[in-house]
């Protein structure tokens, strides 16, 4: 019987790893590999699928061997003794999961453009499919922003209140358009996109410059209110249907200069655009229904200046959500996310921008290969869930070798790098580390209580179909034993391999 046992295991974890879909590794001398992909071959993920009763199904990357491997095994019904354990509650719930994705930038869309079509299709479905992270939400900038080739607005002709010049850029309809529609259509859930604007035409700033530290001149408010409304209808004209927007990414309440598309907006500022100017115009324009988040900024601004706008009911009414990104994370305690859930729990939290590259000390901001940028990432991800955000956005879903085009003279990193002179991309362990989260955090799963003891980091929920995931956080340099409680009645006792990521799934009880 055991021998039999044994077979029937075998046999199942060979049909996972055979629809899995094997890495194609390649070394660039960083501490872990990049999976390599051309228009011929891709590895896959794999659809996930709950596993039968008494059993769980675990998917394991690692720092040394594994880009999502699939494995079962046995649920116990007592608790081992390892040295680490994590207790799942099911019965404590807290937020819903809304969902994760990136940004499609000009710089992404263009990116990916340089691929052949069989090529191009490989980086999408990696994203977007069922086989692949399963991104469900995209982000992408409101005319131009540091990611692309040129400082441009959709309406850079002085003086055109009445936005008679106003159109979509060639960026819009070549690169950003066709690459978020494909995304839509290799999607099983429906892909929410929003847009978030860098800057007002540089005539309507007080500057009269795309970067720097220049406000928006109030005599423009309404024609910049009629602006981002255009933009809407436009987009979805041209077959995007949206469902949020941002009123400013980063808006600066300092004195620094900023060497990106940028535009200042204080939060009294902001509270008057948004109640009398930005929220009726959309609402008059029939895009009243769209999920307005504000903040779009790192946490360190967090709480005090989105108080201004909460706390004026005539604002507050326009605001669905409170975006943040992950910049000063390293730095800031996440408890200020729970003071901004605090000031109206009905508005949910989105981590809406995160990328690797930004603080290093060299030209060289991609790290192809590079294990700690992936443990980052899921740590920050970890935190940020168990601290209420509904979701995670990356930044740009694509770059080049050296991390752009960025028109300032920057550079950032990606989870995926395009070489578009061998006609191939490389999927970096970042890439791994979301897709552990975002194909398994399912929308409308709901996160569940979770304790950990030891030297792990994890998060769960229970999903729709009744399943439990779990991911789990493994930074030691040596395996670590773990015993999984869920509600007390079902064990997991397994082995962590060193530096790894390992994602969970428990069938209904």
């Amino acid at each position: 019987m055991k021998s039999l046992l044994l077979l029937l295991l075998f046999a199942s974890l060979a049909l996972l790893h055979t629809a899995h879909g094997q890495c194609a590794r390649r070394d660039y001398g960083h501490d872990s590999f990049v999976c390599v992909c051309d228009a011929t071959y891709c590895d896959e993920a794999g659809v996930v699928t709950v596993p039968p009763a008494g059993t769980y199904t675990v998917y394991t990357s690692t720092r040394d061997a594994l880009r999502l491997e699939p494995a079962s095994g046995d649920l116990a019904p007592t608790q081992g003794s390892a040295s680490n354990s994590i207790t799942v509650s099911t019965a404590t719930r807290y937020q819903t999961i809304l969902g994760f994705g990136g940004s499609v930038t000009d710089s992404a869309g263009l990116n990916l453009n340089t691929l052949s079509d069989g090529a191009r299709e490989k980086a999408l479905r990696s994203y977007f499919a069922p086989e692949g992270s399963e991104y469900n939400i995209v982000r992408v900038p409101i005319g131009g922003s540091d990611f692309s080739t040129r400082a441009y607005s959709l309406d850079d002709v002085e003086g055109d209140v009445d936005l008679s010049f106003w159109s979509l850029a060639p960026e819009d309809i070549n690169d950003k358009i066709p690459t978020i529609k494909r995304a839509q259509e290799l999607s099983s859930a429906e892909v929410l996109v929003f847009g978030s604007p860098w800057s007002p035409p540089a005539w309507m700033k007080t500057n009269g410059e795309f970067t720097g530290v220049g406000s928006l001149i109030v005599d423009y408010w309404q024609p910049y209110a009629n602006y981002i409304a255009k933009w809407a209808e436009a987009y979805e004209a041209a077959g995007v249907p949206l469902w949020g927007l941002t009123p400013q990414n980063e808006p600066l309440v300092d004195e620094t200069e900023w060497g990106i598309n940028s535009c200042k907006w204080l939060p009294e500022d902001m509270r008057v655009w948004i109640r009398d100017y930005l929220g009726p115009t959309l609402e008059a324009s029939g895009y009243g229904r769209l999920t307005m988040m504000v903040n779009d900024f790192n946490r360190d601004k967090l709480p005090h200046t989105i108080e201004p706008l909460l706390s004026d009911p005539e604002c507050s009414k326009y605001i669905s959500g409170v975006a943040v990104h992950w910049y000063s994370d390293q730095w800031i305690s996440p408890d200020v996310l729970l003071q901004t859930r605090d000031l109206d729990p009905s508005k949910f939290i989105l981590y809406t921008e995160a990328c690797n590259g930004v603080f290093v000390d060299n030209p060289e901001s991609v790290y192809l290969g590079d294990w700690s940028r992936a443990e980052r990432y899921v740590t920050d991800i970890l935190e940020d869930i168990n601290y209420y955000s509904v979701g995670w956005l990356d930044w740009n879903i694509a770059l080049n070798q050296v991390g752009g085009p960025h028109w300032p003279g920057g550079a950032m990193d990606s989870p995926i790098i395009i070489n578009a002179d061998a006609d191939e991309f490389y999927k970096q362990p970042m890439h791994y580390a979301l897709a552990h989260v975002s194909k398994f955090f399912t929308r409308d799963s709901v996160r569940v209580d979770t304790a950990v003891s030891g030297a792990l980091k994890a998060a769960a929920v229970s999903r729709p179909d009744g399943s439990v995931a779990i991911v789990v956080l493994s930074t030691s340099d040596a395996v670590e034993s773990v015993s999984i409680s869920i509600d007390g009645s079902r064990f997991i006792n397994t082995d962590l391999p060193v530096k790894s990521f390992s994602s969970f799934v428990v069938p209904p009880a």
